[in-house]
């Protein structure tokens, strides 16, 4: 198993950050015009929102912390970085096309749709197969299959809120942070994992 390199903590620990930074500062400039209960995130990155450059900025920053961990995460299984990698590209292009002012859009929608499939899938593809040793808990099957169901589930009380015009805010904000969340939890399992190692042939040394 490759090892994660320490670095790899630093796009994986700035994605929430950003994320729930970019959201927070955005609707306090958008005032209480803006409901977090009903409208989504992409309401805030509409042409003509107040806080339209920095949830624009936010959703960029997003992308390229996931390209970053994507990168690092040397112990994942290929098929999975590719998974995050994808979803942080498609960050970046919710970012550059991004819903018009007038009301929701068909591409707009497509492209988020995808990155919430692909982020969503990612962490039960990065658990390797076959390994001679235990792998990380975050890439062990039970735990990816745990994250994948629970970002699924999240993304399909989004869907229900948002064709009811409920909390649909609530529900898209849920299910990004967890998706945000989860490559900090793999990259620091990875971490603690191989410290354990080295620390186990150390004392059998």
């Amino acid at each position: 198993m490759r090892p994660v390199p320490l670095w790899a903590l630093v796009p994986s620990g700035c994605a929430p950050v950003v994320l729930v930074g970019g959201w927070t500062t955005a609707a306090a400039l958008q005032g209480p015009s803006y409901d977090a209960v009903r409208q989504t995130i992409s309401v805030l990155a509409a042409y003509g929102a107040a806080g339209f450059w920095v949830m624009t900025g936010a959703l960029l920053a997003l992308g390229v912390c996931h390209l970053g961990t994507a990168w690092g995460l040397r112990a994942a299984a290929p098929v999975g970085r590719a998974a995050l990698a994808a979803g942080g590209v498609t960050a970046l292009v919710v970012a550059l096309f991004p819903t018009p002012s007038s009301g929701g859009s068909l591409r707009h929608g497509s492209i988020a749709a995808t990155g919430f499939a692909l982020l969503a899938l990612w962490p039960v593809l990065a658990t390797g197969r076959g390994a001679r040793r235990p792998a990380p808990w975050a890439l062990r099957r039970g735990p990816a299959l745990a994250a994948t169901g629970s970002m699924g589930f999240a993304a399909l009380w989004f869907v229900f809120e948002a064709d009811a015009r409920g909390a649909a805010g609530i529900a898209e904000r849920l299910v990004t942070f967890m998706q945000s969340l989860w490559p900090l939890v793999v990259v620091v399992s990875c971490l603690w994992h191989q410290r354990a190692n080295a620390d186990e042939r150390r004392t059998a040394a």
